[in-house]
């Protein structure tokens, strides 16, 4: 009795942190039902308890179990998660939770996308599974991946100019999130079989240090495979998140800034080379450049959404008491637009330092692992969502072109919640430091 008593104070501040995110739910879809003068449904009290029921669970199964997982980790995704559930609610008024609206109801789908998420996440964390696995079956992964986006692009269904969905009914899924995951993986084993090669550098080009050429592929191969996304998928901001995501992890072995910079140049010289050829990244970068010359065609989203960061100043209107969905799609691409508008400049801060602490958190882990394998791999993955978050924020408040990519956690997305949901219990595993040999 007393040994599992011990794991259960051993994480006090993760179930501290929990309990806040379960309240904080609590607090925002009540105000945002009677901000409508709606009663309260048992619906609404259904979905708070499963949330809450959910994450604390998990939360006592990993006390219980006494691995030594990072214990902010999964707090950091339920206060993120309940953010989502709230302002997807308040944005969506006409689409409002109903009993048997099951299908019609983008709040209730992304509350079933957060649970399943939470689900995926257990799966990943208690499963016995190898994570050697990852790395003898990387080729397979990849191919994998590439393979659904590559369906995606002839089979999917086409939303704003791109074709990144395949059609299942009253749910969509989008292959290029898989393959987020499972290129880090590759790229993880990939980088970890040539550490000392690509640390020493084979030959030089002044002073520039670099290995040799079939070591180059990679690079190569990376940034072919970004232009193809913007060819043939019109999705810049995939191919801007892999190759950074890429370049973070080449950096982490190398420790060369050269790598980085040509790696950068490559990408700009490519995006530049694609300006004049296609429409799609023209409209993305003018917009950009200047959205008031057409303000109520390509400039139109980015304007709205500047308007709304200003009208919600330091404290913000209020949850409710905005105007959010003046901004075309608040409910996804524009959804740190929405929080900044109702929540104000501390609501985005507050966001944003949420994403401070999981790169914080996720790097410390990368740190403590046992091998160059597992470092890359919880590097990589905390890249990703990291610099997915910033990227779409430096979008949405127009400080680099709109990519279009979602807030990580935040914004409407079923696809992508379960994918970063499956990134967090990787990530937590990795961290574990009493984990049996035979799983590692």
């Amino acid at each position: 009795m007393t040994g599992w008593w011990q794991r259960l104070r051993q994480r006090p501040f993760e179930l501290e942190l929990l309990i806040s995110a379960g309240l904080l739910l609590f607090a925002g879809l009540g105000a945002v039902i009677v901000g409508r003068g709606e009663p309260v449904q048992w619906v609404d009290l259904a979905i708070a308890a499963a949330f809450i029921g959910l994450f604390l669970s998990m939360s006592l199964a990993l006390a219980l179990r006494g691995w030594g997982e990072d214990p902010i980790m999964l707090p950091l995704a339920a206060f993120l998660a309940s953010i989502s559930m709230i302002m997807t609610r308040r944005l969506e008024p006409d689409l409002a939770l109903r009993y048997g609206d099951l299908y019609g109801s983008i709040a209730l789908k992304q509350v079933i996308w957060v649970l399943l998420g939470a689900i995926v996440l257990g799966i990943v964390c208690f499963v016995p599974w190898r994570m050697r696995w990852l790395k003898h079956y990387r080729y397979s992964w990849l191919l994998l991946g590439l393979g659904l986006v590559a369906i995606a692009a002839v089979f999917g269904v086409e939303r704003n100019g791109a074709r990144l969905w395949l059609d299942f009914g009253p749910f969509q899924f989008q292959p290029v999130e898989m393959l987020k995951i499972l290129l880090v993986v590759y790229l993880a084993t990939y980088l970890d079989a040539r550490r000392d090669l690509l640390e020493r550098g084979a030959f030089r080009i002044g002073r520039l240090a670099l290995p040799p050429l079939p070591y180059l592929l990679p690079l190569g191969a990376m940034w072919g495979l970004t232009i193809a996304l913007i060819i043939i998928q019109k999705d810049l901001g995939a191919a801007l998140l892999f190759f950074v995501i890429f370049l973070a992890m080449l950096y982490l072995v190398t420790r060369r800034v050269s790598y980085m910079m040509a790696g950068l140049l490559a990408f700009a010289v490519g995006a530049a080379a694609l300006y004049p050829i296609f429409g799609h990244v023209r409209v993305r970068f003018d917009a950009w450049n200047n959205p008031w010359a057409d303000p109520i065609g390509g400039g139109y989203q980015i304007i709205q959404s500047l308007y709304a960061l200003a009208s919600g100043g330091w404290a913000g209107t209020g949850l409710g008491m905005g105007d959010p969905t003046a901004v075309p799609e608040s409910h996804t691409d524009f959804m740190f637009t929405s929080i900044a508008e109702e929540l104000g400049f501390v609501g985005a801060f507050g966001i944003l330092i949420c994403y401070g602490l999981l790169a914080l958190r996720g790097y410390q882990i990368a740190i403590q692992a046992r091998d160059g394998f597992a470092q890359l791999l919880a590097a990589g993955l905390t890249t990703a969502v990291v610099a997915q978050a910033l990227i779409i924020t430096a979008g949405t408040t127009n400080l680099i072109p709109l990519t279009g990519i979602t807030l990580p956690f935040v914004s409407y997305g079923g696809s992508a919640m379960l994918i970063n949901f499956a990134m967090i219990g990787l990530l937590l595993r990795i961290s574990a430091h009493a984990a049996p040999a035979q799983l590692s």
